[in-house]
């Protein structure tokens, strides 16, 4: 007699420890990256070729879905915009800009995720999120230099740090509204969503940070290293991050998702040699507080009422 599949054991520790690696290759992707743009590739260029040749090799699975996204097709291509948008700016926020200022200014994503969870999605907004959503801003306004900040706009990779936290929150609240999408196809699509918005924003760059559209002669050993960034690292921390997610509560893989800027910061301070000063850590150091409230906020997500 066949016996049916037993499920399989998940000892609890082992997504605590699946994640923290997986955060532990997010904080350190600014490493590859820096050193694909000293070869000549810009910030979207890069983004193309990396995420974009992942997600055509996942573009069978994609298409093996279909008849389970058909109808939900137009909700699947907002995914792949808005998702797709926050790995571009966020790429070339890191190959134009300082790791620690950029990463720290992406980590306000938490502001982006409440108001967009509210005025989309209808979700109330508790005392504990509008205390935390008031801290991010606060040290935001700290890592750009206080009222310093006035004196002159801020950098393109600013911009671009700060569109990718909003990037990114919009993929995950539209993600929350797919919930028919099936995950596989939500990340391939994000990935070709990546390389579609990277073509005009080589474009947005050639105008306004002087980054001329020229494509890098690439060696050999160039480009064995993209592909292999490109199917391994991200495939293997999207693939961990992924798994690890859905054994955790989600309060707890938000607290420990903060270990991927604990790692960015550290790396780029130690092997990048970059400086943090006092206003920046006191920013960070807000942000994160308030990263861990939203993280650990136990109140459900109650959608407001109609008038």
């Amino acid at each position: 007699m066949t016996q049916g599949l037993q499920p399989v054991m998940v000892h609890p520790s082992l997504p605590v420890f699946v994640l923290l690696f997986s955060c532990t290759l997010w904080g350190l992707t600014w490493l590859p990256l820096k050193g694909f743009a000293q070869v000549g590739l810009s910030g979207p260029l890069l983004a193309m070729l990396t995420y974009g040749t992942a997600g055509l090799v996942g573009l069978p699975w994609l298409l093996r879905q279909r008849p389970i996204w058909r109808k939900e097709g137009l909700l699947l291509l907002l995914i792949a915009l808005v998702g797709g948008w926050g790995n571009t700016a966020f790429v070339s926020a890191m190959v134009l800009g300082d790791v620690v200022r950029s990463m720290l200014l992406f980590y306000i994503a938490p502001v982006w995720s409440v108001l967009g969870g509210r005025w989309i999605l209808g979700e109330q907004i508790s005392l504990r999120r509008s205390l935390a959503v008031m801290m991010s801003l606060l040290g935001a306004f700290g890592v750009v230099g206080g009222a310093a900040a006035f004196a002159t706009p801020p950098s393109f990779a600013d911009v671009m740090a700060i569109s990718a936290g909003m990037g990114f929150a919009g993929n995950n609240i539209l993600a929350r509204k797919a919930q028919s999408i099936p995950l596989t196809s939500k990340v391939v699509a994000v990935l070709l969503g990546c390389g579609l918005t990277a073509i005009p924003m080589i474009g947005v760059l050639s105008a306004f940070a002087n980054q001329p559209m020229l494509w890098p002669n690439l060696q050999p050993s160039t480009v064995v290293g993209l592909l292999l960034f490109s199917l391994l690292w991200l495939g293997l921390v999207t693939a961990t991050w992924q798994w690890s997610v859905t054994h955790l509560e989600a309060g707890r893989s938000g607290v420990i998702s903060i270990a991927e800027l604990v790692v960015s910061v550290l790396s780029a301070t130690l092997i990048g040699q970059e400086r943090l000063e006092w206003a920046e850590f006191l920013g960070g150091a807000l942000i994160t507080l308030a990263a861990i409230l939203e993280a650990t906020d136990s109140q459900p997500l109650k959608k407001q009422e109609p008038a």
